[in-house]
This record gives C-alpha cells, structure tokens and sequence, in this order.
C-alpha cells in the first residue's frame, strides 16, 4: 500500500489532475477559440468607442490596453470549471458520502483539482489570446506589471474558487445551485470588472466594488498586467490574500455545517 504525507497527497492529487487535463489540450484550444470571437467584438465596440470620444485614452486606459485588459480577463473567466456542477451531481448521486470519509480534507481535495485544472486552462487561453491580441493591436510593453501576473492570477483564482466553493455548498441544503451560480457569473462580469475596468463604471458603483471581493478576481490581476498604477500592487495583493482568507474561514464553516444536515439522494 502507498502512503503519502499530508503534502505529497496533494501534490499527487494535483498531478493526476494535471496528466488527466493534457489528455483534452487538443478540446481546450478548440474551445478557446471562442476567444476570438469575444475579443473582435469587443474591439469593434471599443474602436467605435474611443472614435467616438475623440480620444486616444480613456479613464487612463488606451485602446491597445482596453483590448490586452479583456485578453487577460477573459483568459482567467474562461479557465475556471463549475464547481457548483462538480458538487451538485456529488450531492444527488451519494458520491459526496465516499469523498467524506477519504484521509484527504474535502475541501482541499477540491482545491488542488480544481487550480490544477485551472493551470492548464489558463495557460492555453492566454496563449491563444495573446496570439488574437498581437495581431489585432500589436504587443503589449512588458513591465514591471506583467511580471506579477502569476502571483496575481494565482490570488485571483484563489477567491474565485473560495466564492465558488460557497455557492456550491448551498447544495447540502438546496441541491439546485445553478441559478445562484448563474448570478454569481453575472456579478463578477459587472462590478468584477471582467468585461471593463471598474473605473469606467459610475462612481457610485465604482465604489460599491471596491468594497467587494469580486473585484480582486479578474480586475486586479488585469489591471496590474496591462501596467496600470504599479505602485498599488502590494496594497492589492493585501487585499486579495485577505478576502481570500476571510472567504475560506467562512467556507469552512458552511461545510462543517452541511455536513452535519447531509441528507444523501440516491449513490
């Protein structure tokens, strides 16, 4: 029998994952070319747009960054599973009841599978993005912000999986997540600044998300990436980190909760 540190299970987990995810690189790409339709019609607006203001910036922002911030954005949305789909079907065929009594934490297991996932994802998008965006609005200047890419998309991912992970979770009690996942997608398109800035939005709703936590999902990641206000870039990762834990500690809660109200359906 095998037997693994608390670690290495994870880091065994991860690299199933990640064989299992190379097997379909060939159906992500075919899939990521939904890119390219998404990023022509946002520089056919966008290029209306900055015509129709007479200017060659916007909010601080240039046309070629706009078209790099929505390359990094999409990339990052486009990368990322259901989870609510993951847990619902666990919940309602009992599988969810043999996941619980593995030695590996429930919660985690679902982390490691799911950055994994979103490892290779991301990557493959970004390349294939990348590609669009260089041929439609040329290269973007690699500075200093490019370079905090990673660590911001990693923190990024983070949240999204934390928030992700809550709503799924409601399927212990309500079993039908879709919807709520379905408006959750819809806030963190809005005021999560995935198909704009925020500071494009009124001041108003600028200011109602920069109090929540969706704004450091895709809008931190992207803003930093196309080179906009470097100097905030610790303060933004405090912020990130932050909401991150503050999630977890709240997720962690919901499922010790569920798992106590468990009422498995069928499996």
């Amino acid at each position: 029998m095998i037997s693994f540190s608390k670690p290495a299970k994870y880091i065994f987990i991860g690299k199933i994952t990640l064989r299992s995810q190379l097997a379909y690189v060939v159906d992500f790409v075919i899939r990521s070319l939904f890119l390219l339709l998404i990023l022509y019609i946002f520089m056919q607006l966008w290029q209306t747009t900055f015509a129709g203001e007479g200017t060659t910036a916007i909010n601080g922002y240039t046309f070629k960054q706009m078209m790099w911030y929505l390359v990094f954005t999409e990339s990052m949305v486009l990368a990322t599973p259901s989870l609510c789909t993951r847990i619902e079907e666990e919940v309602k065929s009992g599988d969810v009841a043999f996941k619980l009594i593995r030695p590996v934490s429930f919660l985690a297991f679902h982390y490691v599978e799911y950055m994994s996932e979103v490892a290779i994802r991301f990557v493959i998008n970004l390349l294939l993005g990348s590609t669009i965006a260089f041929l439609m609005v040329g290269s973007l200047p690699v500075g200093a912000g490019l370079a905090w890419l990673p660590l911001m998309a990693f923190g990024g991912f983070t949240v999204n999986f934390m928030l992700g992970m809550l709503v799924a979770l409601s399927a212990f009690w309500v079993e039908e997540t879709r919807g709520l996942e379905f408006v959750y997608n819809k806030i963190l398109f809005t005021v999560g600044g995935m198909l704009m800035p925020l500071e494009l939005f009124p001041d108003k709703l600028q200011q109602i998300g920069h109090w929540l936590p969706f704004q450091t999902i895709v809008y931190f990641p992207a803003r930093t990436a196309v080179g906009m206000h470097h100097g905030e870039i610790a303060g933004m990762l405090a912020v990130q980190w932050l909401w991150a834990a503050l999630i977890g500690l709240v997720v962690w809660f919901a499922y010790r909760k569920g798992v106590r109200k468990l009422n498995v359906n069928g499996g």
